[in-house]
């Protein structure tokens, strides 16, 4: 059993519609048929290249702020 219940509206008849339209919507999700799964791809050569050269620039960023323990000031 199946139960849609709608009280967005003042009137009876306004809810009832309401009602059958979500069912109708409902029904009509239930009866497709499913989307396709995603196809996990690996990341290309270049991408990881790319990531890799931004982790190098961020480390040296990071390295370059880095208290100096050499240096009096």
């Amino acid at each position: 059993m199946l139960t849609v219940a709608a009280s967005e509206q003042r009137s009876q008849l306004a809810n009832r519609q309401a009602a059958r339209a979500r069912l109708a919507a409902l029904l009509r999700a239930a009866v497709a048929p499913p989307q396709r799964q995603r196809v996990p791809t690996k990341p290309s050569r270049a991408a990881n290249e790319r990531r890799l050269a931004a982790k190098r620039n961020r480390a040296a960023v990071k390295r370059a702020r880095r208290f100096d323990r050499k240096d009096p000031d």
